[in-house]
């Protein structure tokens, strides 16, 4: 197969407006994420219980840790669905989608079959005591019973990303996020049931969007295409999903743990130094929303590309999501270097953590630059299913980053702390980027 577009009937185009057609729905998406934590905390801060609203943060924050850890199920489904997308092939769109769908049921019901377990490790883990464990496990009982649901929706999300969908993506997460808040606020406040009413508005949100995007898959296939049990359970494309998985699981574990490392070292500079390094990360946080949407349509466009054999759309998609991402990430560090003052004034009402979050501001502003060429590159290798190389190039960086913990955080404290952490984010980005062109050369040449 030609890969230059001479007679490729698979050729497209790739422009400014497809990388944002995927990138700015998927960003707004992301975005309406915080005002879930947002409105639950204040719903049930207006109960005036402070040990509720301690259990609702501890059950949030285990949530969080759980769910995180299945997020290879949406990846691994844009990959693949992408390339699919790319060859043209309907029947082996649908094949991807019932496998991840089967694979995100069954581990939805695995935590529920282990919820008292995770709970029990959870309140040990944590620490919480009478009132609070109470409310923690109030919350995470209800809210346990989404698990299915919640894990259907990455494997949903996931396929309609695969396919350039970003409108669908975004309408998904405003129906799930939407519905929990308007439930949040109904059950947890006007109804007063308080942490109950906040995890029961989760779970219906979570299942309303895994039936509604369920309905608006299913409607999109075709039944001449529709792929034999046989083909869904194939051991080879099991084993390429496990591998894939795999991979993407390793990852994510090694960046929850540099930043689970960076909050621990944080503790040992005092109360002060690491409440200001919480309301910095907000920075970062804020930055990666739409880095994970630009991200996003590099995963598609990649994964295109690679099924379509067209290495001009490979290479201009990359191009493209660069500047876009460089760009903005420039953009967004100028704003919290200027706007940071006030921005850390509406975080925190404590004049000593204000002056101390001042301090290293500068280093929280320029997370967004740094990390952009990481984010990039997640997306690509994400969609060309090289996974191997992302989670290898993961530990080598991971690797680096305790080397510059223990070099710079003796010598320059807090600020040896941030420049760690924007090395790692910056080595991380180098390290995926000097293998692309090889690893593209490699993936179009068998492609012929």
């Amino acid at each position: 197969m030609d890969t230059h577009g001479h007679g490729n009937r698979l050729a497209f185009d790739v422009t400014h407006r497809l990388v944002l057609s995927i990138a700015i729905p998927m960003t707004l998406g992301f975005i309406t994420t915080p005002l879930l934590g947002l409105v639950g905390t204040g719903v049930v801060g207006h109960t005036g219980q402070p040990d509720a609203l301690a259990g609702l943060a501890i059950g949030a924050m285990l949530f969080d840790l759980i769910l995180g850890s299945f997020n290879f199920l949406r990846a691994s489904t844009t990959g693949l669905t992408a390339q699919a997308f790319g060859r043209h092939d309907r029947h082996a769109e649908q094949g991807v989608f019932w496998r991840a769908l089967i694979s995100a049921l069954g581990c939805g019901v695995a935590l529920l079959c282990l919820s008292p377990l995770l709970l029990a490790a959870g309140l040990k883990l944590m620490g919480p005591e009478n009132a609070v464990a109470a409310a923690t496990s109030i919350y995470f009982s209800i809210r346990i019973l989404a698990g299915p649901a919640a894990l259907a929706n990455y494997a949903i999300l996931g396929f309609v990303l695969g396919r350039g969908q970003g409108g669908v993506g975004l309408l998904l997460q405003t129906i799930i996020n939407g519905t929990n808040i308007v439930l949040a606020i109904y059950l947890g406040l006007w109804r007063d049931w308080g942490v109950a009413g906040v995890a029961w508005g989760t779970m219906v949100g979570e299942t309303a969007g895994a039936v509604v995007g369920l309905l608006i898959v299913l409607r999109g296939f075709d039944h001449a295409d529709r792929p034999t049990r046989a083909q869904i359970f194939s051991r080879h494309q099991l084993a390429e999903l496990f591998a894939l998985n795999r991979d993407i699981l390793i990852r994510t574990f090694v960046l929850l743990a540099a930043f689970t490392l960076m909050t621990r070292i944080g503790t040992s500079f005092g109360a002060v130094t690491l409440a200001a390094n919480a309301v910095l990360m907000n920075f970062f946080l804020l930055s990666g929303y739409y880095l994970d949407g630009l991200a996003n349509a590099a995963e598609q466009i990649t994964g295109r590309a690679i099924g379509a054999r067209y290495r001009p759309a490979f290479d201009r998609g990359l191009k493209l999501s660069a500047l876009w991402s460089f760009g903005l990430a420039g953009i967004i560090s100028v704003f919290f270097l200027l706007a940071g003052p006030w921005l850390i004034s509406v975080l925190t009402t404590s004049p000593e953590v204000q002056q101390a979050a001042e301090t290293y501001l500068p280093w929280a502003a320029v997370t967004g630059l740094t990390g952009a060429l990481a984010f990039l590159m997640d997306g690509v290798f994400i969609g060309a299913t090289w996974s191997t190389d992302m989670r290898n190039r993961m530990l080598m960086s991971f690797a680096g980053y305790l080397v510059a913990l223990a070099v710079f955080v003796p010598l320059f404290a807090n600020h040896g702390l941030w420049l760690a952490m924007n090395g790692f984010l910056l080595v991380r980005g180098v390290f995926l980027a000097m293998l692309v062109r090889r690893r593209a050369d490699q993936t179009f040449r068998v492609a012929q």
